[in-house]
């Protein structure tokens, strides 16, 4: 399969990234798969020295804005985050399951392959991008203010709390 979509590495955009859970399951929804999701995305920030602007992590699905300082690293940060996060999620599923009445089919991938990046090279686009990544629980009926949502980095914009990853805006 033929995938036409353009990867923007060239210049030091802010990349706004989604991926989901393959065929959509909601493996995120028990809080510790969002937690070891966000501690492999600290470790990615940390050895690329990335800034994480903003993320939401959903039930079936995740969003970031990410900056890196030199060109060329969404796609190597987004391999390697998904691949240690899939790993250590499918083991946890693994000696979990039987806690949850979700049937988990592990024989299939946690996520799906691919991966969408918009880059941003403009603050009121960038602005935009994080709104509508803080209001996505609130749109799917998860919480009524996105500040409630504490698997997202609105804590940190409207209330300067710790929200488990450093966040830094890009002027």
């Amino acid at each position: 399969m033929s995938d036409n979509r353009r990867q923007y590495q060239d210049q030091l955009y802010c990349h706004f990234v989604t991926f989901s859970c393959h065929r959509r399951r909601n493996l995120l929804q028990p809080d510790p798969p969002k937690r070891i999701l966000l501690g492999k995305l600290n470790q990615q920030l940390s050895k690329q020295s990335a800034n994480c602007v903003g993320f939401v992590v959903m039930p079936d699905h995740m969003h970031l804005l990410v900056w890196f300082p030199e060109t060329g690293q969404l796609s190597r940060f987004m391999q390697t985050w998904k691949r240690l996060s899939s790993h250590a999620i499918r083991k946890w599923w693994e000696e979990n399951r039987q806690n949850y009445s979700m049937n988990v089919d592990l024989s299939e991938g946690i996520w799906t392959p691919k991966y969408f990046s918009f880059e941003i090279s403009e603050q009121q686009k960038l602005s935009e991008k994080l709104n509508y990544l803080h209001l996505n629980p609130v749109r799917a009926g998860l919480v009524d203010r996105a500040v409630d949502w504490k698997w997202s980095s609105a804590r940190w914009y409207e209330q300067h709390r710790s929200v488990g990853v450093p966040i830094k805006w890009i002027e």
